[in-house]
C-alpha cells in the first residue's frame, strides 16, 4: 500500500512575534520558520521574510507592536508580500490593539496597519490589556466570512444534539465577555484617545530620557508604549535587579540582553515619570562604578540561560518550573 506524506503548512513570523505563536504551531502540527529582525530598527527583515514564502506558507505575521522593543514591523510591506504571493497576512495587535486605532486623534500620526492595507486578512487584540478589560477577553477579526467559517466546528450528528462551537474553548465566560463590552462603553472613543495620549506621551518622554544616559541606549525606535533598553558596557540584568529594589517592575529580554518597561496609565501621573528617569540615571551611576562585578539574582540567571549553547536544557528548566507549580502538595 502506497502511503504519501504531506508536508505540514508553513507559518512565517518574526523572531520578535510573540511565542504564543510557537505554541499554536506545535498544538496545530504546523511548521514555523522565525524570520530576522533588522539589528537596528528591529523591524522584521522583508527580504529574508519573501525569499522563506514556498507554497505551503499558509500565513505571514507581522506585529504591530512586537513586544520586546515596542517596534511595528512594515505591515504596509507585509500586506504587499501577501497579495503579491496570494498569502494570508495576519496582523498580531495584542498588545497595541487599544493604543494604535487612537493614535491619529492623540496626535501620534501612524501609517496603516489594519484593514486599510489590501493584504491583511486578520487582525487579533487583546481587551484585556489597554482596553482595561478583564483577563480572558480577547478579539480575533477577520477581512471576511470565508476565514471566520475555518474557525468554527459544527457536528450535526452528535447524539447529544447539533454542535456548534465558534472557537478553540467550549464554555465560555458570559460574564468576561459582559464586563468587556460594558468597559467598553464606559471609557468610550474619548476615553482611549485621552489614555492613548497620556501614555504616548510618557513612553516618549522615557525614550527620549534613557536616550540622555550615559552607557545606556535604546533599541530600535519606539512607537507605542513600549521602551527597550540596553548597555554595551555592563550586564542590563543588573539595572532590571537595582530598579527592581527601588519598586519598578522592567521585563527581562534576550538577544540581544536588554530590559524594557511597558508604559501604562499608571505612569502617567505627575512625577512618575521624572522619578523613573531618576531612579535609571542613579542606578546606573551606582553600576559604573564597578561595571565587571560579578553577577547575581536575575543578571545571573539570565545571563547563564543565555550563555547555554543547547537550548534543549533551558526548555528543560522550564519545564522543571511549571512542573513544580502544579505539584500537589505532601500532607
Amino acid at each position: 500500500m502506497l502511503r504519501y506524506f504531506v508536508p505540514p503548512p508553513l507559518r512565517l513570523v518574526a523572531s520578535t512575534a510573540h511565542a504564543a505563536f510557537d505554541k499554536a504551531a506545535e498544538y496545530l502540527n504546523i511548521r514555523i520558520k522565525h524570520i530576522p529582525f533588522d539589528p537596528v530598527t528591529c523591524q522584521v527583515n522583508i527580504r529574508a521574510m519573501e525569499k522563506a514564502i514556498n507554497r505551503r506558507t499558509c500565513v505571514i505575521v507581522g506585529s504591530a507592536p512586537q513586544y520586546p522593543h515596542g517596534v511595528i514591523d512594515p505591515i504596509a510591506e507585509l500586506s504587499a508580500l501577501g497579495m503579491k504571493h496570494n498569502v494570508p497576512v495576519h496582523v498580531d495587535c495584542c498588545l497595541g490593539g487599544f493604543l494604535l486605532p487612537f493614535m491619529d486623534k492623540a496626535g501620534f500620526p501612524l501609517a496603516p496597519f489594519d484593514f486599510r492595507l489590501k493584504g491583511v486578512t486578520s487582525i487579533s487584540a487583546d481587551t484585556h490589556k489597554y482596553a482595561c478589560a478583564p483577563k480572558g477577553s480577547s478579539v480575533i477579526m477577520y477581512r471576511n466570512h470565508s476565514y471566520i467559517h475555518h474557525q468554527y466546528t459544527v457536528q450535526p450528528d452528535w447524539p447529544g444534539g447539533i454542535y456548534a462551537s465558534p472557537s478553540m474553548s467550549g464554555s465560555r465566560v458570559g460574564a468576561s465577555i459582559a464586563t468587556t463590552w460594558a468597559v467598553l462603553l464606559y471609557i468610550g472613543e474619548d476615553g482611549y484617545v485621552k489614555a492613548t495620549r497620556d501614555i504616548l506621551t510618557a513612553a516618549r518622554r522615557i525614550e527620549a530620557g534613557i536616550r540622555l544616559v550615559p552607557n545606556l541606549y535604546v533599541l530600535g525606535k519606539p512607537q507605542v508604549s513600549v521602551v527597550s533598553f540596553a548597555s554595551k558596557v555592563f550586564n542590563i540584568y543588573r539595572l532590571s535587579d537595582a530598579m527592581a529594589k527601588r519598586g519598578w517592575n522592567l521585563n527581562a529580554l534576550q538577544y540581544p540582553a536588554s530590559v524594557h518597561i511597558c508604559v501604562t496609565r499608571r505612569h502617567t501621573s505627575p512625577g512618575v515619570v521624572e522619578k523613573f528617569l531618576q531612579d535609571i540615571r542613579d542606578c546606573t551611576e551606582e553600576i559604573m562604578k564597578d561595571p565587571g562585578q560579578p553577577d547575581v539574582g536575575t543578571a545571573a540567571i539570565y545571563g547563564m540561560a543565555q550563555s547555554v549553547p543547547d537550548r534543549s536544557i533551558v526548555g528543560e528548566m522550564a519545564w522543571a518550573y511549571l512542573d513544580t507549580c502544579a505539584a500537589l502538595p505532601q500532607l
